[in-house]
């Protein structure tokens, strides 16, 4: 028989300790994380959202009195569409369906089972399978399915005006403030983040498969997801560099050519050089291009495979005549957008500049717009091995 050890009271309680703290925890309130800005803009969206509601429905709803013009879930809605704007449970379609088919499900269970507890429970559980169903999960849905079933409605009409009207005029309203406050609404859920500045280095695939071990309902868009990854690993690149800045790597021994030196020119130095690019300055050092390998062979027709080297040379070599038909300086095959960063900006932020775009080499400029260095993938390595 194998000995087991004598149990310790003080080791062995501090597990119960600690699990009934975080308990405790997980009880109490989260900080807010918006400023007084954005709750100012939320409350006045949501007061006239609902003001807007009332005033219409009023005047173009019901005028028999049968029926009310404004429902009480939609001050919940309100609090969705205004206040959280990003959320899949406050878009257009799941305010409209989720309000109205919890509506209809509870008229369905009055007319079939009449009134009592068991079944408003009945009418809020089929109006959140419906939902589910329909992909409209609108948590002011369940409240409109246990008003109509405790109100004993049984008006199908009830489900059209005021519940459809009411959630029809909120979401115009949410759509036209969210936009004059730079709210994006409604929030496409089926979108990606546009975002190369902070494009996270793992695949949508991968965000797809942890979502869907998760295995629960995320009040967050798909494509809020992944930006908030991508800006929290940019943090995370600003936290480990540092304050190193673009001026701290930048190689300072420039190599640059002008709108109107000679093709020929610009690919000698390219060679003797043994670099893929010229920055394009004019007689102030400021930037108006850039000229790589890849001009030249596009100004050659590398898309023509055959005879191209031959093209290439003819295309380098200057025309004597007065006339010419193709390029004859730098100016003219040169690209003229060029992403630049200024010396002091942290080389953190071009880190996903360089892994996202396909970047190579990015000219670095002064407060006055001269160019003053360069950086390329190599200098980005270098200063990222050395942290």
């Amino acid at each position: 028989m194998s000995a087991s050890p004598i149990p310790n009271p003080t080791t062995s309680a501090a597990p119960a300790r600690r699990s009934a703290s975080a308990w405790v925890r997980d009880l109490l309130p989260a900080r807010m994380k918006v400023d007084a800005r954005e709750r100012l803009r939320v409350v006045i969206g949501a007061a006239v959202g609902v003001l807007l509601t009332g005033l219409l429905c009023r005047t173009f709803g019901p005028q028999s009195g049968a029926l009310p013009w404004l429902v009480a879930p939609i001050g919940a809605s309100a609090v969705l569409v205004f206040g959280v704007p990003g959320s899949p449970m406050a878009q257009p379609w799941a305010v409209i369906g989720g309000n109205t088919v919890s509506a209809l499900a509870g008229i369905g269970c009055v007319l079939a089972l009449g009134s009592g507890p068991w079944v408003a429970a009945l009418a809020v559980g089929l109006a959140i399978a419906a939902m589910f169903t329909l992909r409209c999960l609108h948590p002011p849905g369940g409240a409109c399915a246990l008003v109509t079933a405790l109100g004993t409605v049984s008006d199908p009409h009830f489900a059209l005006v005021p519940v459809l009207l009411n959630s029809v005029v909120l979401v115009i309203a949410g759509v036209a403030y969210n936009s004059a406050t730079r709210r994006r609404y409604p929030h496409g859920q089926n979108t990606t983040a546009a975002s190369d500045a902070a494009t996270p280095h793992f695949e949508e695939a991968d965000l797809d498969a942890v979502i869907a071990r998760y295995n629960q309902v995320l009040d967050i868009g798909r494509d809020d997801l992944q930006d908030l990854l991508g800006q929290a690993e940019l943090q995370a690149y600003r936290r480990k560099m540092g304050a190193t800045r673009c001026a701290d790597i930048m190689s300072r021994k420039l190599v640059t050519t002008e709108f109107g030196t000679p093709l020929q020119d610009a690919w000698a130095l390219l060679r003797a050089r043994g670099i893929k690019s010229l920055p394009v300055v004019d007689r102030a050092s400021r930037v108006v291009g850039i000229v790589t390998l890849a001009d030249f062979l596009r100004g050659a027709e590398l898309d023509l495979h055959a005879g191209w080297a031959q093209r290439l040379r003819a295309m380098i070599r200057a025309t004597t005549t007065s006339h010419s038909d193709k390029a004859e300086v730098v100016g003219q095959i040169m690209t003229r957008r060029v992403r630049v960063a200024s010396a002091d900006r942290p080389i953190s932020e071009l880190v996903p500049v360089f892994a996202a775009t396909g970047h190579h080499h990015i000219p670095i400029i002064d407060a006055e717009q001269r160019l003053v260095g360069i950086i390329t993938q190599s200098d980005l390595v270098a200063a990222v091995c050395r942290r």
